[in-house]
């Protein structure tokens, strides 16, 4: 175990706290304070099958989900952890793989991986790897997201095209033998937060639509602000191949999950620059209005069809597509 965490872990994530190889990190308080006045913090544990897929792995999905989840709650992402649960004869390769991508990954987002654990379980007590994330990050003074705070008249706004993630896994699968050219979206979202929040920062709320896509998200903003989300299926940014897919399985694209597709709703008044700005970013050119919220039915998605008729569009139940992220 020594010799695996030394020649794989400390190996890649070499700098910071993890060098001292304690039982915890330590980390400076005055530069935490220096860049806000609150901390954020959060988890999340990672499971998709298969574990390597076009655009991305598991690895880079561990530490892009954990700075998202930071990133969209206004904070600037600073520290991860990273605990890893590996069956036994998990190839060594394959984990030098998965640890490199998250080095890689990290590096892309600007934050380093403080501290972490790892346990190897017999054959059968775990299929092949699961990797949690923890995330720390500081939120800047002035800044304070909360789906609480929706207005009747606000605007709902989405940086990309959507449902790019989960179709990259349904065709990665191959049980269905379909072949396209898409990747998942997985990025880091903050840097897109930030351009939009310089503009426009009296954004309402922001989530990041993962496992239960668009549709989850706009549900949880509806019931939250006791207000009614209404969408235009003709808005909704959406590329062939995802919308082909879907067709073919009788999925909702609204449902599937995304990785570096965030929803922010904010005042009509500020989404002009909200726009521009994000056009201007990496992962935000797609960036677009599709929707807004009304008064009734409080605390519901209505989607206006293509055909000009309404219907609700509830959260949903189960999930389209497990072993996702």
């Amino acid at each position: 175990m020594r010799a695996l965490i030394d020649d794989i872990f400390l190996d890649a994530f070499s700098g910071g706290a993890i060098l001292h190889a304690e039982d915890q990190a330590l980390l400076d308080i005055d530069p935490l304070r220096q860049a806000g006045d609150r901390l954020a913090f959060t988890t999340d544990s990672f499971v998709v099958d298969p574990l390597f897929f076009p655009g991305g792995d598991l690895g880079k999905l561990a530490v892009i989900g954990t700075v998202n989840d930071l990133a969209v709650g206004g904070a600037i992402p600073l520290a991860l952890s990273c605990a890893v649960i590996l069956e036994e004869g998990f190839p060594i390769p394959e984990l030098q793989r998965i640890v490199e991508s998250m080095r890689q990954a990290a590096d892309d987002a600007g934050v380093k991986i403080v501290t972490g654990d790892t346990k190897v379980v017999q054959r059968g007590a775990a299929d092949k790897i699961f990797v949690n994330t923890a995330g720390i990050g500081v939120i800047p003074e002035g800044r304070d997201l909360a789906a609480t705070t929706i207005v009747e008249g606000d605007v709902i706004l989405v940086n990309s095209s959507m449902g790019e993630h989960g179709a990259t896994i349904m065709a990665a699968r191959g049980d269905l033998g379909l072949e396209t050219q898409l990747q998942t979206d997985c990025r880091p979202l903050h840097s897109l937060v930030d351009a939009l929040l310089r503009v426009a920062p009296s954004t309402r709320a922001i989530r990041d639509a993962t496992r239960g896509g668009v549709a989850t998200v706009l549900n949880e903003f509806a019931q939250a602000a006791d207000l009614a989300c209404y969408i235009d299926e003709a808005r909704l940014p959406l590329k062939d191949e995802v919308r082909g897919l879907s067709e073919i399985l009788g999925l909702d694209p609204l449902y599937l999950a995304n990785e570096g597709l965030f929803v922010a709703v904010l005042p009509a008044s500020e989404s002009d620059a909200a726009l521009a700005a994000l056009r201007q970013e990496p992962g935000g050119a797609d960036a677009c209005i599709i929707g807004e919220l009304r008064h009734e039915p409080k605390g519901k998605l209505v989607m206006t069809s293509l055909f000009g008729g309404d219907r609700l569009v509830d959260m949903m139940s189960g999930d389209q597509l497990p072993r996702i992220c």
